[in-house]
Parts: structure tokens; sequence; C-alpha cells
């Protein structure tokens, strides 16, 4: 599977609401660099595995709507915009927020993530 195969795998609906496919997808050594519109965070492997159980919780759908996406080598970018469907409102899709990110594969797993995000 090339790099740009497995981003876009990752990004399939649903998945990340499913914790036991995301950890498929990531590296044991992960790391997230995520600047959002509320400051700065970093994540590590067990953060977004806590992240994917906290958005099962609270969302019965999830969608990514990529625009872009580039791949040279190890490194794919992607821009996407996250819809979801509360366990509340099942018919209503939000808009969650608009995402763009840098991914650094290793080992054909998702390895460095740089992302910035902004709510609607």
């Amino acid at each position: 599977m090339t790099p740009k195969e497995l981003v876009l795998d990752f990004y399939k609906n649903d998945l990340i609401l499913n914790q036991s496919e995301v950890k498929e997808f990531l590296h044991p050594e992960l790391i997230i660099e995520w600047n959002s519109s509320k400051g700065f965070v970093q994540m590590d492997f067990d953060d977004v595995l806590r992240l994917t159980s906290d958005l099962s919780k609270a969302y019965v759908r999830s969608k990514m709507r990529i625009t872009h996406v580039i791949a040279e080598g190890q490194m794919v970018s992607v821009r996407y915009s996250h819809f979801v469907k509360t366990f509340e409102n099942p018919r209503e899709e939000m808009l969650l927020a608009h995402f763009f990110v840098i991914w650094e594969i290793k080992d054909n797993k998702l390895f460095r993530g740089y992302q910035m995000s902004q709510f609607n």
C-alpha cells in the first residue's frame, strides 16, 4: 500500500469511531502536533485512542470530505472537513471542523502528524 492509499484509508467514513480499526493505522511511536483555534496540543498513540473512544461516545456517524491530497515519498498532505451526526439527532449532519494535516509514514503506519484545524 502506498503512503497516499494508507492515509486515504484512514479517513474512510466512520473509521475514527472504531478504536480497534484506528489502532491498526498508528505507529506505536506516533506523535501529532495539533494547532487548533483553541491552542496547541501534542498527542501520542494512547491520546489518539482516547480521542477515538470519546468521539464514539458522542457521535453515531463520522464523515471526512477530502478536498485535497498531495503525496511525495513518505509524506502525505490532506485537506478535509469533518462532519458528524450525534446520537441525539442522527438525521442532521453537522460540520465539526476544517482540517489540514501533513502525515509522515513509517513502517506503513501513521508516524508523525502536523495538523491544523479551525472550528466553523
